[in-house]
């Protein structure tokens, strides 16, 4: 099978973060769709900071993966949704100890709310093998 193709155009302006402004998936690939994933830890808990919620959710997304044989570097999209300001600068290094460069494509929204009220961030995935 073909890899994973990431780019960036040089017809379009750099992107203003991690990620890839295009991400091509071989014909041949299966896709993977992961249900938006919380920041909820093994103990079953959802703790109240931010910072928390994103190392919890992006660590359920990693055994997810991992469970189906896959890694980061089967992400093709993540969609990040959050209901207040992310730390760039926390968020950033937590996604890069997951992501290396070229990063999945991605879109971010920040939003009023998610499903309960005290979740923080949401991230859904597709993945491609």
């Amino acid at each position: 099978m073909k890899k994973i193709t990431r780019k960036n155009p040089i017809q379009v302006p750099s992107p203003v973060g991690n990620y890839s402004h295009l991400t091509i998936i071989p014909k041949d690939a299966t896709m993977y769709a992961l249900s938006g994933q919380i920041g909820v830890g093994i103990n079953g808990k959802l703790p109240s900071s931010l910072t928390e919620q994103v190392r919890n959710t992006l660590k359920n997304i990693q055994l997810i993966l991992e469970a189906e044989g896959l890694n980061a570097d089967n992400v093709v999209k993540a969609n990040i949704w959050a209901t207040e300001e992310i730390n760039w600068d926390d968020f950033d290094q937590q996604w890069e100890t997951m992501f290396r460069n070229p990063y999945p494509s991605m879109t971010f929204a920040y939003i009023t709310a998610l499903g309960l009220p005290e979740i923080k961030i949401e991230i859904d995935i597709l993945a491609a093998k």
